[in-house]
């Protein structure tokens, strides 16, 4: 038998994965002096209320303990971990460290996404059906690296705080940004390790126009998903996907909510935009 688990970067709660056959370990964020598991004791809309009471959040990877625990439910098992993406959080890390201390670590496979979100999100849901479908550890894990080269992100803060809080920005360019209403769009880069700015634009739909556009350029079509998730701000994830559809205009597009984890990276309101290419094996 071969069992996968990821974490809750992929926006499911412990209870979502156990439907599909998934066991997930939560993100954990604190705020106001609290630790929370992430869709387990605090949901985004709780979270942005204590962001918005003047509190700044910290978010962290997983319980090492708990992704053991995890492990050594399956001593018998194949294990595939796929985690986010390494050098975004140490979660890759932590869950390789939990593999040498487990009981089992022959039989685990961790798996560095290079991504998050909704591409993760797709990549742990698709490993459930090749498992399903009777696919070797080896042949899932073939076509999984293969599909995490395919994946793309892009992240739209709804202000400058959290670019400039978190490094990506200095205070001064921030400041500038914030009084000329600038709206700043961020990629991750290939290596899936870090985050540096894209592009700048006058309005919101300008830059959904510029991503897009950069989709266009790597031959983004209906053959990939389009992810467009959102903290609490679903009227500006549906203003994006109008825009992307004008551009792409058979785009297959899905809309999620952030969890408290991303939202801690991005601000209450943020955006995301992400891509990963579909799998063509099963049908």
């Amino acid at each position: 038998m071969i069992r996968i688990i990821s974490d809750s970067s992929t926006m499911y709660s412990i209870a979502d994965g156990k439907s599909k056959g998934i066991d997930i370990a939560p993100l954990s964020v604190t705020i106001n002096n609290r630790t929370y598991k992430e869709n387990e004791e605090i949901n985004t809309e709780e979270f942005i209320d204590i962001i918005n009471q003047g509190h700044v959040p910290m978010s962290s990877q997983p319980a090492i303990g708990e992704v053991v625990e995890l492990y050594n439910k399956y001593p018998n098992d194949e294990i595939i971990n796929i985690t986010m993406a390494d050098g975004l959080s140490g979660t890759y890390n932590s869950a390789c460290s939990a593999k040498m201390m487990a009981d089992n670590p022959d039989n685990i496979e961790v798996i560095n996404s290079k991504t998050l979100c909704g591409p993760q999100r797709y990549l742990v849901d698709l490993a459930v059906e090749l498992v399903n479908k009777g696919k070797s550890k080896e042949e899932i894990l073939e076509i999984l690296n293969d599909l995490i080269e395919t994946s793309q992100s892009y992240l739209i803060p709804n202000d400058f705080e959290y670019l400039v809080r978190g490094g990506r920005l200095s205070p001064l360019v921030g400041r500038i940004g914030s009084a000329i209403k600038l709206v700043p769009v961020m990629v991750v880069v290939e290596d899936g390790k870090r985050i540096s700015k894209f592009t700048t634009k006058r309005t919101f739909p300008k830059a959904i126009e510029k991503i897009a556009q950069a989709f266009i350029e790597a031959g983004v079509d209906n053959s990939y998903y389009i992810y467009i998730s959102h903290a609490c701000n679903e009227k500006l994830a549906n203003t994006a996907k109008d825009v992307m559809l004008k551009n792409i205009t058979d785009a297959d597009i899905k809309i999620s909510k952030l969890g408290p984890a991303f939202t801690t990276q991005g601000g209450p309101g943020c955006i995301s935009i992400q891509i990963v290419k579909k799998y063509q094996g099963l049908k």
